[in-house]
């Protein structure tokens, strides 16, 4: 079959069966042409939403090695990878913390780095980005309250002169602080925290090292439980650094570490600090001064299905990696439970690989399709890594915004 396009050129247009066979019983009243786009009553396909959910850059560790962590990532979805990986398509990045790769406190050179590598932004704005902070981006003892995530990172445009952040140029603007705030796209409700491994220790970090013990403030808390309770009819989607206790790779006490013949633990997936709550190294483990709180465990055991998806990183390593049972996409009390980590190559260098993960959230579906980028060919070749990919059910149909 032919479609003339000019006098002195013709397209081939294919159609197969069942696209024929729709076109031929279509109703009279419905003109169908070969290869259009509407079939009868059918409409064209409902645009997808896709969310590109990353973090962990690390950008002062893997720059010392002339690597561009955040960047590189940048390029990779927008144009493609120089190793082969595919350009992919995302309306926003959701950042899960760690920018810094300080092992003190971060300081202004760093952040004026993590600026450069956001320039690298072509195809989308750096307001695409929705940010948290994590435990390396926490300010030391004696310091300004996060000053440096606040100054540079920014997530709510208080200093725009500093992040290029500008809250009003956001598709999807955010309401609340740069320590906890919510965002919406369509019945998707995301609720972001930042970490607050800040103010010295036992919770907060020394003057070196990331003490890992992830933290969140009571306050945090009740703003996300009231946000919850007050949004029955939602999609929600919980996002900090830190994954919840024994839910996905090596988030259980004392499986950021390794052991030794005599019993001594040795850092591993994170830096081992005995005076920085070693047993929660590899999970959100302070709610203030209290160890080992549970708070967001306790309440979602009693409260099944009360969020859909919590994001976090913290723990980087290949996407195959099972310890504890438990690998980077897990489900429990109902909840989908995703670690996205890393981009970084370098930082906690034992076991980090770069990758990140791309939801696609399609109109009138509970399901959602998880897809595992490799941002490197160190482990299989960058790009998609099939093995890894997977969907996750939500507890209702997505909708998209009006």
């Amino acid at each position: 079959m032919t479609h003339g396009t000019d006098r002195n050129e013709t397209q081939i247009v294919s159609i197969d069966r069942r696209t024929f066979h729709r076109a031929v019983t279509a109703s009279a009243s419905t003109l169908v042409l070969p290869g259009a786009f509407v079939l009868g009553n059918e409409g064209p396909k409902p645009k997808q939403f896709k969310l590109w959910a990353c973090g962990d850059s690390h950008v002062g560790t893997d720059i010392r090695r002339k690597r561009e962590s955040l960047a590189d990532a940048i390029r990779q979805s927008e144009f493609g990878g120089k190793e082969g990986g595919p350009a992919f398509d995302w309306d926003i990045a959701l950042h899960v913390g760690d920018l810094s790769g300080n092992q003190g406190s971060p300081d202004d050179d760093e952040g004026q780095e993590v600026i450069r590598q956001f320039g690298a932004l072509k195809k989308h704005r750096r307001e695409d980005f929705y940010n948290l902070a994590g435990n390396h981006d926490a300010s030391g003892p004696g310091e300004e309250t996060q000053w440096w995530f606040r100054k540079w990172v920014d997530p709510t445009g208080e200093n725009s002169k500093h992040s290029g952040v500008h809250n009003d140029k956001r598709t999807y603007p955010i309401s609340g602080t740069w320590e906890r705030y919510s965002f919406r796209v369509g019945n998707l409700l995301f609720l972001v925290m930042s970490d607050r491994n800040d103010g010295g220790p036992p919770r907060g970090r020394a003057k070196r090292g990331g003490y890992p013990a992830g933290a969140v403030t009571a306050a945090t808390f009740d703003w996300w439980k009231s946000t919850v309770e007050a949004n029955p009819d939602s999609i929600i989607i919980s996002a900090h650094h830190h994954m919840l206790k024994e839910t996905t790779v090596a988030s259980g006490e004392f499986e950021g570490f390794r052991k030794k013949a005599g019993g001594q633990y040795v850092s591993h997936y994170h830096g081992f600090f005995p005076k920085g709550g070693p047993k929660g190294a590899s999970y959100l483990y302070w709610l203030d001064d209290h160890p080992d709180a549970q708070t967001f465990e306790n309440y979602l055991e009693k409260h099944s299905n009360a969020i859909d998806v919590w994001f976090g990183g913290h723990t980087h390593t290949n996407p195959r990696d099972n310890t504890g049972s438990r690998t980077h996409i897990e489900r429990k009390w109902d909840v989908n439970f995703i670690n996205c980590a890393a981009l970084s190559r370098y930082h906690a260098s034992k076991t980090t690989l770069p990758i990140s993960r791309l939801l696609t959230f399609t109109p009138g579906s509970k399901i959602a399709r998880v897809e595992c980028y490799l941002h490197t060919s160190q482990f299989a070749k960058q790009g998609w890594y099939k093995p890894a990919e997977t969907t996750i059910t939500l507890s209702k149909p997505f909708e998209m915004p009006g």
